[in-house]
């Protein structure tokens, strides 16, 4: 983006910024600083880092013009969102391209960048390190997490010999990575992964479908809030699966809430789960718009809202039971369950 173009889209958001810098991205204004206090924070577990209740979902990045993800960016920013999540799976690589490009002007020191890998060995994890940096413009993430794991002999393969976590822990001596963490979509693998190596976060699915109908995360928010782990919840405004049949509101492999109060309710819900620290909306912009004021009047679900809630989930399938099942019966297939999943897009290495 040529720069005279790139002042007219952020206006008086951005101070001044160097393009190729990998370390500040700029000064901010002052009423960006001021709009940042109006989002509440949270403590990231033992990291002791302070975040925004709502983070920014990289994944609705890309999906439209640059210009577009650039003020959304920015927006994110003037109103007090401080953790910006991404992944290289997210639109073949170009969520991670666009908000690196986005994310000038904004001072590299006051936000905090979350990042993944879907590759289990070492030569993976570092390449797909290394290219992530590139992309972000950054020479450090705030957070490096395995991503999306599903059944334990992936968590094996990562902290084994050879596996990812010796490029993580290398990666956090060179200064690269500054905390530890994991997404995943099943109690079998956060398990294995969460008595196999002290991470500093777990990413995991805090929905009021899941938890009220299954328990599924209960075991796992008690285990990470006995070890002091920082929890970011995605999956907040998961309306549960689609049903076989029923049209489809939008391109997404799973039903996502679109009512203002339905969400207001199930991000609430989410939040109040403890440790839950930050909850990711669904990669679409409309609906991160929609869970900014959420975030910032937030407060905690009542016994009356959990109950209407407990009666949407009756008729909600679960997203997550037949991943469960799958792993549960020792099925290694790597078909995708969920057409248009990003973490079931590509195979993770094994070499």
């Amino acid at each position: 983006m040529k720069r005279r173009t790139f002042l007219k889209t952020i206006g008086s958001v951005a101070g001044s910024y160097y393009l190729g810098s990998k370390i500040t991205f700029g000064a901010t204004s002052t009423e960006s600083k001021e709009k940042t206090a109006e989002m509440p924070n949270r403590t990231l577990g033992k990291t002791g880092q302070k975040i925004s209740i709502i983070g920014f979902p990289g994944l609705s990045l890309a999906k439209q013009s640059q210009d577009e993800d650039t003020k959304a960016l920015h927006y994110a920013y003037e109103h007090g969102i401080n953790y910006f999540d991404v992944a290289p799976t997210y639109n073949q690589g170009n969520s991670e391209i666009s908000m690196g490009m986005g994310l000038q002007g904004i001072d590299r020191s006051k936000i905090f960048i979350s990042c993944k890998t879907q590759m289990r060995d070492a030569d993976g994890a570092r390449n797909e390190l290394e290219r992530s940096l590139t992309r972000l413009k950054t020479n450090y993430f705030d957070l490096y997490q395995l991503h999306a794991i599903t059944r334990p002999d992936e968590v094996q393969r990562a902290l084994g010999p050879g596996g990812a976590m010796e490029t993580f822990i290398k990666a956090k001596e060179q200064g690269k990575i500054r905390y530890f963490g994991f997404s995943a979509h099943t109690r079998k693998a956060a398990m294995e992964a969460l008595k196999g190596f002290k991470f500093d976060t777990i990413m995991f699915p805090i929905n009021f479908i899941e938890l009220l109908q299954r328990d599924f995360g209960k075991n796992i928010l008690e285990y990470a809030k006995e070890q002091g782990m920082g929890v970011i919840a995605i999956k907040g405004m998961c309306g549960g699966a689609w049903q076989r049949g029923a049209p489809r509101t939008r391109n997404n492999w799973y039903k996502a809430l679109e009512k203002d109060e339905e969400i207001n309710m199930a991000m609430r819900f989410t939040l109040s789960q403890e440790p839950v620290t930050t909850a990711i909306p669904p990669g679409f912009l409309d609906l991160f718009y929609k869970a900014i004021p959420v975030g910032k009047s937030y407060s905690k679900i009542t016994e009356s809202e959990i109950q209407k809630l407990r009666e949407m989930a009756k008729s909600a399938p679960s997203v997550f039971q037949r991943m469960e099942q799958r792993v549960a019966l020792g099925d290694s297939s790597k078909e995708p369950l969920y057409a248009g999943s990003p973490h079931e897009c590509c195979p993770y290495s094994t070499a």
